[in-house]
């Protein structure tokens, strides 16, 4: 019997390139800070969210508002995880109405939770426009779902697993991947 092996593929630097990347892309792409929104998907997004609004802050000089959008009640797949346990959805005081909205989250996988999360951004208002931000896209998607920007393609196995770890939430920095 074989056990399995997990491998490193992005340490702390890497991580730090890659959302210092996505940052200056979101900026580009959004033609400045104006109007825009981050809401990161628990529990890691919400991290990868608040590093991202920091280095917006940083290159742009003005801060951007930061929230956290819980998609627990929202997801296709409760019945197979009743153990999830719903995380605070905190919407910024400005809400998102009229406004371009960042979803930020770790892996993007089949693009279930990012469904989900659309859904529970139409209970809470109207953006003008919505954007995906993702630190690792690991393909496989089984819904037509594209992020607009992305730290790492990561292709992998469906039988694989792709671990982010973050400092904040684990207390080491690095992404893994275990077969």
């Amino acid at each position: 019997m074989s056990t399995g092996t997990t491998r490193t593929v992005m340490h702390d630097a890497d991580i730090a390139r890659a959302l210092t990347r996505i940052s200056h892309e979101i900026l580009e792409s959004n033609k400045g800070p104006q109007d825009l929104v981050l809401l990161g998907i628990p529990t890691r997004g919400v991290t990868l969210a608040n590093r991202i609004g920091g280095l917006l802050a940083d290159i742009a000089g003005v801060g951007v508002p930061v929230g956290a959008l819980d998609v627990t009640m929202y997801r296709d797949d409760l019945h197979r995880n009743p153990t999830r346990t719903p995380q605070p959805t905190q919407i910024p005081a400005g809400g998102i109405d009229g406004k371009t909205v960042v979803l930020v989250d770790d892996v993007l996988f089949s693009g279930r939770s990012i469904r989900a999360a659309l859904d529970a951004l139409n209970d809470i208002g109207r953006p003008a426009a919505v954007r995906l931000a993702i630190l690792v896209d690991r393909g496989h998607r089984e819904l037509p779902i594209r992020p607009d920007v992305v730290g790492k393609n990561l292709p992998s196995a469906r039988s694989e697993r792709v671990n982010v770890h973050l400092a904040e939430v684990d207390g080491i920095e690095e992404v893994t991947i275990e077969s």
